[in-house]
């Protein structure tokens, strides 16, 4: 597929891939590994038929790309959205196989998708899609094969419906099919959590490293759904300032902090934090240029371009969303001074408590909130060490650091699993 410079810049998978190919540069990767493990394992896609409320039957686009089960099972979530493309989630499967890694975990990467807009769509349809759809890709799923997760537009509920599907059909109860689920069935406590936290917990790390305290840091969140909200919510109570918070619809801005508690009450009766009377009104992509110690993009890919990377103030830049900053960006930010903490190790939160869930409904014994908080840190504070270290000692920046101590490992594991012929 040919693209032009603009919607390469902007491709999720051209970014994966480019960045891929600059570490595997300085790995010296096999010629043969570097094909292994450019290319996906396998890509799934369904066309899924479903009688809507008024009788009339829509067929949706559905897609599961499953880019690699060297370490493990695959990993990775399934979001609903217009904008959903083969091309976006072939890339986002791969950086899940990155992002796993980077934390140590025992998964390959996957990603899944169905175009449609869950908006428009009454809670019966959006079951009926999700019960297809698993249906539909059943033969490639389960706790030892591929375990889907949330992912935008989805959560607890679809879940529910994902795993209720996938058990009927293998005529048992499997709740190591799917994560994320609700509670009663076989969730993990910290999973809603974990995103937020994981992107807390690496900040923390970053702060000792300028000596600096969460008391004297502003931070700007772009993006009010699960991850935002709870970074927000958690940051504050630890002593960070939170001077911006913005959404798809607008945001607010108050140089003295906002009160965190109070835009959480009012989004949730405003559906947004437009408006919100404890501070300035503000543009999402204004506040990303505002002045700011630590940003924390949450909201979806590519907002930090070639185009506003000169702009961007922040000292510390946390990726809370997947693929937030383009390779274009990513030059301009290093030679700015911008420390990045990259997607696949500040958001890594969730998969990582995936994984505790997973091995909880495999065990059937069941942690404390502390436990999986604690467990969560361990990981978290080690993968950011490894992955600085490993920037030293090559010289590199964090995020082809992380790609390459990812790419290392997946390496290694296919080096001792040999090609099988």
């Amino acid at each position: 597929m040919g693209y032009t410079e603009a919607e390469k810049e902007l491709s999720v998978y051209e970014s994966m891939a480019a960045r891929f190919d600059v570490a595997a540069r300085q790995l010296k990767l096999d010629a043969g590994l570097y094909k292994y493990m450019r290319c996906p394992n396998r890509e799934i896609i369904v066309h899924i038929p479903v009688e809507m409320d008024n009788g009339t039957v829509e067929v949706f686009d559905g897609y599961r790309v499953q880019h690699s089960i060297a370490r493990g099972p695959s990993k990775g979530g399934v979001r609903y959205s217009p904008q959903v493309t083969l091309d976006e989630i072939r890339g986002l499967a791969a950086e899940m196989t990155w992002k796993c890694a980077v934390v140590n975990i025992p998964f390959g990467g996957a990603k899944g998708g169905v175009v449609c807009d869950p908006e428009k769509l009454s809670r019966g349809e959006l079951e009926r899609i999700t019960r297809r759809y698993t249906a539909e890709i059943l033969d490639y799923i389960g706790p030892e094969r591929d375990v889907p997760a949330p992912d935008m537009n989805t959560g607890e509920q679809v879940m529910a419906w994902m795993m209720d599907t996938y058990s009927m059909h293998v005529r048992h109860t499997v709740t190591a099919s799917v994560t994320g689920k609700p509670l009663d069935l076989g969730g993990s406590r910290g999973r809603r959590e974990a995103t937020g936290r994981g992107c807390m917990i690496v900040c923390d790390q970053a702060l000792k490293r300028f000596g600096k305290t969460p008391e004297s840091t502003r931070v700007i969140i772009q993006g009010f759904g699960n991850v935002g909200s709870q970074a927000a919510r958690l940051m504050y109570e630890a002593g960070y300032r939170i001077t911006g918070v913005a959404d798809l619809h607008g945001g607010t801005y108050n140089s003295r902090g906002i009160d965190i508690p109070a835009l959480l009450e009012y989004a949730h009766e405003a559906k947004g934090v437009k408006g919100f009377p404890g501070g300035e009104a503000a543009e999402s992509c204004e506040l990303l240029e505002q002045d700011c110690d630590v940003l924390l993009p949450a909201a979806t890919e590519s907002v930090i371009t070639s185009r506003n990377a000169s702009r961007i103030k922040a000292r510390i830049l946390v990726e809370g969303a997947n693929s937030p900053t383009t390779p274009p960006a990513d030059e301009i930010l290093f030679d700015r001074g911008v420390f990045v903490i990259p997607d696949i190790l500040a958001n890594a939160g969730g998969v990582t408590v995936s994984y505790f869930e997973w091995v909880q409904d495999r065990q059937g014994y069941f942690w404390t909130e502390n436990d999986v908080n604690d467990r969560l840190k361990h990981i978290q504070v080690a993968a950011f060490n490894d992955v600085v270290h490993y920037g030293e000692k090559h010289n590199v920046n964090n995020r082809i650091a992380a790609y390459m101590l990812a790419i290392d490992r997946v390496a290694f594991s296919l080096k001792l699993r040999g090609i099988y012929a």
